[in-house]
């Protein structure tokens, strides 16, 4: 494999969440592909929902970036796949540019993926009520770490005036240029869920928003030199990320996408892509079977509870479903799709309503926020990823709970004393509330596919 250079890059980042990284990160693409360039954009941290934003304005996203699933070189090697073929990188970071994954440390934090990847960083700093102390904000950005790489600040919430006058003290204090201003508009407003933002999928007349979006900040923002920027990046060659294929494997294996059901990290599909694996993509929602010739099914997170009566309704797709795992075919089921398989789904009116009834149990809305954050994953129990003893990384973020969760695997957390039983784990499945990150254990994403492509060799394809 050849080694390729990390192309032109930037983090849109910010001094704490909710300070409009995601619509600036959007808009910005938006713009960057109007002047007639490729680019590829990133989410550091665990969350699906901005790539599904992402998603949306590119046409394809190009991955999660994440400092505790992957080392330094993993995380320049997924940039360089994630970006193979585009022009420019754009890296949306996550929380507050320093905050880690744990009170008190910057480790998995959006600086830290800044740093391994040599990405230099464009601040959105929320400018409303204030001038000259906004030079005081970016300054302790910048002075914080030596190396936080800070070459730009983009105000948010301000008008042209104020812009005016709070760059002077920003640039002379700091050294750091202000590209440019998101005035107060509608236009970047989105809606609050309770997993952060709405899906895309949701948001009305999206394109068009997105659209109108990148015609304001065409106004506001400097193009040219943020692009001037991403282009000092400190040069970085590295190898793409890939895993060897599976032997002769060529399994298909059908994967959730639609409204309910959306929730999968790229790097997850490309890897099983690489082991051989030919993904063929349903919705649970609105496809009468599953596709014909299948060996095994990815059943994605995302917000069945939404859409709890039409999965309900789609009662053949249910029991075809039922009956293929009870064939044993293999299956990884994760949060979302986890609740699929129970026997009941409680949407959020309180109404209980039938699943697929491959795993026993019903599920309800729980007390508040259960089990946020940064998980590893022990197996107990020798299953689909692989034997007792088998550790993954990756997250879980849900409301909902199971009457039964699963108790082959713990989840820890990580510089906490905290941990809890999850997962069903057995030889053809895999079904709890934890999202996995295969680059983590490319072993236990091999083990997925050799069993699908041990099922498809029994002559029994689902579909």
């Amino acid at each position: 494999m050849t080694a390729v250079a990390l192309p032109p890059r930037v983090m849109v980042s910010a001094p704490a969440s909710g300070s409009g990284k995601t619509v600036v990160t959007c808009a910005i693409v938006r713009l960057l592909q109007r002047a007639g360039m490729m680019p590829a954009a990133f989410k550091c941290g665990p969350d699906f929902i901005d790539q599904l934003f992402h998603r949306e304005v590119t046409g394809t996203a190009a991955g999660n970036l994440d400092a505790f699933f992957s080392d330094v070189h993993a995380l320049r090697a997924l940039m360089a796949r994630g970006a193979a073929g585009k022009d420019i990188a754009v890296v949306e970071g996550a929380m507050g540019f320093y905050d880690g994954m744990a009170p008190g440390t910057t480790d998995g934090s959006a600086y830290d993926v800044a740093r391994a990847t040599g990405t230099p960083v464009v601040l959105v700093v929320p400018a409303r009520g204030a001038s000259t102390s906004l030079a005081a904000t970016v300054q302790g950005f910048c002075r914080f770490r030596p190396d936080a790489n800070v070459r730009g600040v983009i105000l948010n919430g301000c008008s042209a005036h104020a812009c005016a006058y709070a760059t002077e003290a920003i640039e002379r204090e700091c050294g750091v240029a202000v590209l440019g201003y998101v005035p107060r508009d509608d236009a970047f407003a989105l809606e609050s869920r309770h997993l952060g933002l709405v899906t895309a999928d949701e948001v009305s007349g999206l394109r068009a928003r997105l659209d109108a979006m990148a015609d304001i900040l065409a106004d506001t923002l400097d193009l040219e030199r943020l692009v001037g920027i991403a282009r000092a990046a400190q040069p970085i060659s590295v190898e793409p990320y890939r895993t060897a294929p599976e032997r002769a494997a060529a399994p298909r294996i059908a994967v959730t996408r639609d409204e309910a059901c959306c929730f999968w990290y790229a790097e997850n599909l490309r890897m099983l892509q690489d082991l051989g694996a030919e993904l063929v993509p349903f919705s649970p929602l609105h496809d009468a079977a599953l596709p014909a010739g299948i060996d095994g099914v990815y059943l994605c997170g995302g917000y069945p509870e939404l859409h709890a009566r039409q999965l309900a309704e789609n009662r053949a797709l249910r029991e075809q479903i039922r009956d293929a795992l009870a064939d044993g075919m293999p299956c990884v089921a994760e949060c979302g799709g986890f609740l699929y398989l129970l026997e009941h789904l409680e949407d959020e009116a309180g109404v209980s309503w039938p699943m697929v009834g491959a795993l026993a149990g019903s599920s309800r809305r729980g007390r508040g926020l259960e089990h946020f954050g940064y998980i590893e994953l022990t197996v107990d129990r020798d299953g689909i990823y692989g034997s007792a003893g088998t550790v993954l990384r990756g997250h879980e973020f849900h409301y909902w709970r199971a009457d039964e969760e699963g108790s082959d695997a713990t989840a820890r957390k990580p510089r906490r004393d905290r941990s809890w039983p999850c997962l069903v784990h057995t030889p053809s499945l895999a079904a709890g509330f934890p999202h996995v990150y295969y680059p983590s254990n490319p072993d236990a994403a091999r083990a997925f596919v050799r069993a699908c492509e041990q099922y498809g060799k029994q002559g029994v394809h689902a579909g």
